[in-house]
C-alpha cells in the first residue's frame, strides 16, 4: 500500500483511477502520485475498466478519449452531462463485479 495525498475531492477514485494495463490516470491537482497520467481534461481521471482493452469514459472528455484511443484502448463514451452537474463521475456512478470483468 502506499499513501496518496489527496485535495479537493470525495475520495480517491475522484482523483486517480487505474486503466487496464495498471497505468495510473488522474489528475495532478487531486492526487500526487510518479508516473501520473495526466488526461487533458479533469473529467478525463475518471476511466471505468470494462475488459483489459475497453475503458468508459465520460463524453466531457474527448482529448483524454482520443490518448486513451492512441494507447491502443477501445473506449466507449457516455453523455453524463446532468450527473456531472452535482459532481458525478463515470467511476462514482458504477459497480465492477470482478467476475464480470474477465481481468
Amino acid at each position: 500500500m502506499v499513501p496518496v495525498e489527496l485535495s479537493d475531492v470525495l475520495h480517491l477514485k475522484s482523483a486517480v483511477t487505474a486503466l487496464p494495463d495498471g497505468t495510473l490516470i488522474g489528475h495532478p491537482a487531486h492526487a500526487r502520485l510518479p508516473d501520473l497520467l495526466v488526461p487533458p481534461e479533469e473529467t478525463g481521471a475518471h476511466v471505468v475498466p470494462l475488459d483489459r482493452g475497453t475503458v468508459l469514459i465520460a463524453a466531457s472528455a474527448p482529448r483524454t478519449a482520443e490518448l486513451l484511443d492512441r494507447r491502443g484502448l477501445t473506449v466507449v463514451t457516455v453523455d453524463i452531462s446532468e450527473f456531472e452537474k452535482l459532481e458525478g463521475c463515470v467511476t462514482c456512478l458504477s459497480v465492477l463485479v470482478p467476475d464480470a470483468l474477465n481481468m
